[in-house]
């Protein structure tokens, strides 16, 4: 199995859960921005030139959502996803879909006009926007959290995406000081031992 991986990106989702689930993995590492990501080999891997991607034997997967899913379908043997007769199954999926349908679009805003635009193209107005939408993300993150270690139960994929999101957004400046259950739950998660193994791959 080979991930296709550059720190401080969406692929270090799929590095914690492999980690978390205890998979081989090999990884093919790129800085983000690497001119190779816009090779053409690398495109029939990823057709936007991003990562992650994924490997596995016949089958190559990209996108992390999607990713996710497979890796705990193909390997996880009932873990870290809960069945769909569970209570939490519901949760698990709203949870799953969060991150990449409400947080990550305003962390891409944040991203680009902090980050990856030159200085003199940036647009301030734009990243004041982005923050402030990502702050009322986490807020609906907050009160599920009530009361909650984890999103859905027992820790999760959903964890996985929507906890790494919520970890890239506090980085990136969203304000987190009037959210005490995504402090502690981005506290818990940063303690976990296979999510520091992913942030030193």
């Amino acid at each position: 199995m080979k991930i296709y991986h550059a720190p401080n990106t969406r692929s270090v989702r799929i590095v914690w859960l492999c980690e978390e689930l205890g998979l081989d993995y090999e990884l093919e590492r790129f800085k983000l921005g690497d001119p190779a990501m816009r090779a053409p080999d690398y495109l029939n891997v990823h057709p936007m030139g991003r990562v992650p991607a994924l490997d596995d034997g016949d089958v190559s997967i990209f996108e992390s959502g999607a990713i996710v899913q497979y890796l705990l379908a193909k390997y996880g043997e009932g873990r870290l996803s809960p069945s769909v007769e569970s209570g939490d199954f519901a949760d698990y999926l709203q949870w799953l879909h969060y991150a990449e349908g409400m947080i990550m679009p305003q962390v891409n805003v944040i991203v680009v006009e902090t980050i990856l635009l030159p200085e003199e193209r940036r647009n301030q107005a734009n990243a004041d926007r982005a923050i402030k939408l990502v702050g009322r993300m986490m807020s609906a993150v907050d009160r599920h959290l009530e009361g909650r270690e984890y999103l859905a139960g027992e820790f999760s994929g959903a964890d996985v995406m929507t906890g790494h999101a919520c970890i890239v957004s506090a980085r990136l400046g969203g304000d987190v000081s009037d959210k005490p259950n995504v402090q502690a739950y981005i506290e818990r998660l940063q303690a976990r031992p296979a999510l520091q193994r992913a942030w030193q791959a």
